[in-house]
């Protein structure tokens, strides 16, 4: 018996592991390709977040540098400056901003938070950073101020206590105002917490203190005692003062306003209830709602303004929120869209003890921000430049195109700036602080938002801005329903009928597709000219499923037709006329059958210069079954084909003759004798089919959830565009559903003629590739006479997970762009459409009938990549042999994947559902990026995710708020240098002129040492139980965020390697600077000497 020696197992093992990675699948050495991108070419990091901020809890201004701050529910900060600066923090508990202050041109921000802490935010550096916090343990926070150019913050709390805090060193003083104190020893109630701080304009030693219960106290901080107490028994909501320090006004949350005199404590000089009906009788007014904040603001040469929020009457049921505006003997209501969250006057001065000639109000509601013009009759509002109407209408989809055509962004402003609203303010916007960015970065970028109403809107996202270029209403196509009752019953979801679903764009023939929730879709190209369109062309598509025999292993799937004319027809290539739909035939009360959803317009429809549609093209019912909702989407502009999918199947429209090219279930785009083709199982054997018909809905979504709309919470909770393979069941797994499909120039198998020829790769939710030859004819006239021939060619390659992404490279790995037409005037003369340029891709659409190309192809020169939920694999061309392989994620799946183009490679951008995002170089599929960036909390995140090229990509990161990152090395390189500068160095304006009979009779402001009376020498410290001093991580510019990795440490390093070298350099200068001026004093001083040698003492 040979005996067995374990020694030599473990030699064979650690021979064959050495072995397998030393190159890719099935590429002899000589073949290898030299692979750009390393690496040390990416690294992530968010840039910039556009849109409104979610959910505002607060807002501030300093007049100064004319910055705006936003706080948010969600501890968000937003500081917007002029029109392209702004800037995104985030407090790191995430608890609700209550409150904000800004310290008036000093270049930092102080906020407090629903937690109970406060934090000091450094405004000075590109990315502000906190400095210091300070975390209350004992008292609940609820009203901060802080006084212009004084190092003292005012904290009131929940008790009714007020604590000062010292601005510098965030430190607490041991001075405390508390409520037993501040309210009349005879009264037992506890006056309710703190809800508002202010001095005296005209004497800093007076404090204001307004308690919830309806008491206002005059504190005299000096003796340490109230002076004043005013009473009213209704609860106080704000305070504001008069200028000149006599008076103060107070709103309640009856409706009405105390006016009160500091010198007359006994009852207010004036009541007004701005909204209430005033009684014949004498008495009071009926109470109306709370006014929940007024601000009182006078002018050197007329009436004050009194400006409010709420206070209207509660008989007016639903009327919209209002701010009252009362200047003199007029008042003003001026309706909100959404509820008023806060709102600030800007005044021409800075200085509370001068005449405030307020100019503009800045209303911040729930979902917008507002400016009002106080100076214009009508009080019109400013044109905000801020991109903030992201949210207008739910955002849908979302896509991201950088480094598109130059002409593009031009074309797009020209048309959009035709459809700018009128009736704006004529001055310019008033928020006007920081500077822009220095970067070089000029490439045109382009995002593009689809909504729920059925509108596009088109973004310039160049140069990390966002700003509204153009607005596409796709719902103009169709009839609107007038009422809930009138809406037709073939409609397949409750509400949102024309949200847009899926975009498929080509920026080089700005042609434009457009696929919406009601199974329909929408060819648009751009013109330049208004056109009247008097009949939309229509094309109805019948996708129908068949089963012959429910037990067999070998069912076909699903036997698709055109709808109506073509129903006998057998062939799949057969044309639909583009008809008006019948809503009437075949209908009746029970079986919806032949019917699109939606309904196409019947008059004439006027079209302004921009995107006017082409053709429309809408699924039908089948035997009372709803359309299934499309799930992918491609245009081809050389072509002149668009193809869709969804779960039954396939479709191909030739939108230049208007027909439809191809109609087929899944299955039979596999060939007879297909190794990857997957047997579908056995439905369940409870549904019988009706009429030899299966139930086209079975398998997918119940019927309430496919009422339910794409904006509504369902869409959110559960990912239903067929991709995630963690949800599968057996009734999605009978059907395999359509998920990705590309047209492209692929080379052609010996055995298929060789060749390049025009080809649609289609992916489906199984994992397989499937494939099929276009023969095209000659382009011009006999294109829009002969027919196109398309050739199913059965399956490439097969994977694991739902196919998300398709795209090709060249013998040397470059990336191949499909072919395209160039952009011509669609409504231009005849001799003018036939000059049509078509350019880039490997090849130009193939001009003869069958399609091949230039002869037969000795050895593969081309690379198919095909990515799914689980891996990545790259396919040689035209053998289809495997090149190489990659296994992306075995717990989780993917949600989004592109190939995309950076430093002059491609790669493979993937993010993942466990918040992964990787990159995978090409064609080798190497990892180079592996970052855990965000795990999957919203669907919404899932939905929007947007990889563009040259290392950028974006997401909804709420529904308002539009968050951009980059995954390239060189443009995290570049972000400080484009990034705005918020603060820039602003004098401060002069203090109002005291007069010389106010400074000689002490009529002006008085003057308060706070130092004296606050500090540690006057007031003692603090008790230390009372709050903890966090120091903030405030320092270094840039290095803050989300920069990981090696990249980052080297980073790190390398600019503390600058800054010392920096200083290194200041050093020496100042040394050589230093030495030089003691060599020319000595010279001096010598030269001195010689002088007055010779000199008696009194000769000086």
């Amino acid at each position: 018996m040979k005996k067995f020696n374990i020694r030599k197992v473990l030699d064979g093992l650690t021979n064959v592991s050495s072995a397998t990675p030393s190159q890719p699948l099935g590429v002899r050495e000589n073949d290898l390709i030299h692979e750009t991108l390393q690496s040390e070419h990416f690294q992530l990091c968010k840039t910039v977040r556009h849109g409104f901020p979610y959910q505002p809890s607060a807002l501030a201004l300093d007049p100064v540098q004319k910055l705006l701050a936003i706080g948010t529910q969600c501890g968000a900060l937003r500081i917007f400056g002029r029109p392209g600066v702004e800037c995104h923090c985030q407090h790191e508990s995430g608890a609700a901003v209550i409150q904000l202050q800004f310290l008036i041109n000093e270049g930092a921000l102080v906020s407090a938070l629903a937690d109970d802490s406060v934090h000091l935010w450094n405004l000075r550096q590109k990315r502000p950073a906190v400095l210091h916090s300070l975390k209350f343990s004992k008292e609940r926070i609820t009203f901060c101020h802080l006084p212009f150019q004084s190092k003292w913050l005012y904290i009131g709390t929940e008790r009714g206590n007020i604590h000062l805090v010292n601005v510098e060193s965030f430190t607490l003083s041991g001075y405390t105002i508390m409520w037993n104190k501040a309210i009349e020893l005879s009264s037992k109630a506890h006056p309710g917490p703190v809800v508002h701080i202010s001095d005296n304009p005209m004497d800093e030693g007076k404090l204001i203190i307004g308690y919830e219960g309806g008491i206002v106290v005059l504190w005299d901080l000096k003796s340490k005692k109230a002076e004043c107490r005013y009473t009213y028994d209704e609860a106080i909501h704000s305070v504001s003062w008069h200028h000149e320090g006599k008076q103060f006004i107070c709103s309640h949350s009856d409706g009405s306003l105390t006016i009160w005199n500091t010198k007359n404590p006994a009852r207010p000089q004036q009541t007004i209830t701005p909204h209430g009906k005033q009684p014949k009788d004498g008495k009071k007014p009926e109470p109306c709602k709370p006014i929940l904040k007024v601000e009182y603001k006078t002018t050197r040469l007329g009436e004050p303004f009194i400006i409010l929020s709420g206070g209207l009457s509660y008989d007016t049921v639903g009327r919209r929120p209002c701010l009252t505006v009362m200047h003199g003997k007029s008042t003003a209501v001026l309706e909100m869209d959404y509820p008023i969250v806060d709102f600030l006057t800007l005044c021409e001065t800075p200085y509370s003890n001068d005449f405030q000639e307020p100019y503009a109000v800045v209303v911040l509601l729930e979902k917008d921000l507002v400016v009002i013009d106080l100076a214009q009759n009508g009080y019109p509002i400013f044109e905000n430049p801020y991109p903030l109407t992201l949210h207008e209408s739910p955002v849908t989809c979302c896509e991201y195109c950088a480094d598109c055509t130059v002409d593009i962004i031009p074309a797009l402003y020209s048309v959009g700036l035709r459809q700018k609203r009128q009736g704006y303010s004529k001055k310019e916007w008033p928020i006007s602080g920081g500077n822009w960015g220095q970067g070089t970065q000029s490439y045109p970028e382009i995002v593009i938002t689809g909504h729920a109403d059925g509108s596009l809107k088109f973004w310039d996202a160049s140069a990390i801005m966002l700003q509204v270029l153009y607005k596409l209403k796709t719902a103009k196509v169709f009839e609107k329903s007038r009422s809930k009752d009138d809406k037709p019953s073939t409609e397949i979801v409750d509400e949102d009928p024309f949200a847009i679903q899926l975009l498929a764009w080509c920026p080089e023939s700005r042609v434009l597709c457009v696929a919406g929730v009601s199974a329909h879709i929408l060819i648009y190209r751009f013109s330049k000219q208004e056109v009247t369109t008097e009949v939309i062309q229509l094309l109805e598509v019948r996708m129908q499923y068949e089963l012959s025999d429910l037990d067999s292993p070998d069912v076909g799937g699903d036997q698709t037709q055109v709808a109506p004319t073509s129903s006998s027809s057998p062939s799949p290539q057969a044309a639909a006329t583009p008809t008006r739909p019948s809503t009437s035939s075949n209908n009746s009360d029970h079986t919806r059958d032949n019917v699109p959803c939606l309904k196409v317009r019947s008059s004439s429809l006027k079209q302004s210069a921009g995107y006017q549609v082409e053709l429309v093209v809408q699924l039908v019912w089948v035997s009372g079954e709803p359309p299934q909702q499309i799930s992918s989407l491609a245009i081809n502009s050389a072509y002149g084909l668009m193809v869709f999918g969804n779960s039954t199947g396939v479709g191909v429209v030739d939108y230049l003759q208007k027909t439809v090219l191809l109609n087929l279930s899944t299955a039979e785009l596999y060939t007879t004798n297909d190794p990857f083709q997957k047997q579908p199982r056995s439905p369940r054997k409870s549904r019988q089919p009706s009429g030899g018909l299966c139930d086209i809905n079975e398998g997918s979504a119940t019927s309430d959830d496919r009422c339910k709309s794409p904006t509504s919470d369902h869409r959110d909770n559960s990912f239903s565009r067929s991709r995630s393979s963690s949800v599968t069941s057996i009734d999605k797994e009978t059907r395999e559903g359509i998920t990705a499909l590309c047209f492209c120039e692929t080379m052609a198998r010996r055995s298929e003629g060789g060749g390049v020829q025009p080809a649609l790769w289609v992916g489906t939710s199984l994992g397989a590739v499937l494939t099929a030859t276009l023969s095209l004819p000659p382009a011009g006239e006999q294109r829009l006479l002969q027919p196109i021939i398309a050739s199913p060619s059965g399956a490439a390659v097969r994977l694991k997970g739902s196919i998300l992404r398709m795209a090709f490279l060249d013998a040397a790995g470059v990336f191949q762009c499909p072919p395209y037409e160039q952009w011509y005037e669609p409504n231009a003369a005849e001799e003018e459409r036939t000059r049509r340029r078509r350019g880039g891709g490997l090849a130009s659409p193939s001009g003869g009938g069958g399609g091949t190309g230039g002869g037969e192809v000795e050895k593969d020169s081309q690379f198919a990549v095909v990515c799914s939920e689980k891996q990545a694999k790259v396919l040689s061309l035209p053998s289809q042999t495997c090149v190489s392989k990659h296994n992306i994620t075995e717990t989780s799946f993917l949600l989004r994947s592109d190939v995309v183009v950076l430093n002059s490679g491609a790669c493979v951008a993937c993010f993942c559902a466990n918040g992964h995002i990787m990159t995978l170089s090409l064609p080798y599929l190497r990892p180079l990026l592996d970052v855990n960036y965000l795990p999957l909390t919203d669907m919404r995140i899932a939905r929007t995710f947007s990889f563009s090229n040259l290392g950028q990509a974006l997401y909804m990161n709420s529904p308002t708020e539009i968050q951009r990152l980059t995954y390239s090395q060189e443009v995290c390189e570049n972000l400080q240098e484009m990034l705005g500068e918020l603060f820039t160095p602003v004098e401060t304006p002069e203090a109002p002129n005291r007069g010389f009979f106010k400074g000689l009779f002490g009529g002006g402001a008085q003057v308060l040492d706070r130092e004296e009376l606050f500090g540690e020498t006057g007031a003692g410290k603090a008790p230390r139980s009372l709050a903890q001093h966090i120091p903030g991580p405030g320092g270094i510019e840039g290095m803050k965020g989300a920069a990981t990795g090696i990249m980052a440490d080297l980073a790190r390093t390398r600019q503390a390697l600058d800054e010392r070298g920096q200083k290194l350099s200041e050093a020496e200068e100042k040394t050589a600077a230093m030495m030089t001026s003691a060599d020319s004093f000595s010279k001096h001083a010598h030269e001195m000497m010689l002088k007055c040698k010779d000199k008696r003492w009194y000769q000086f």
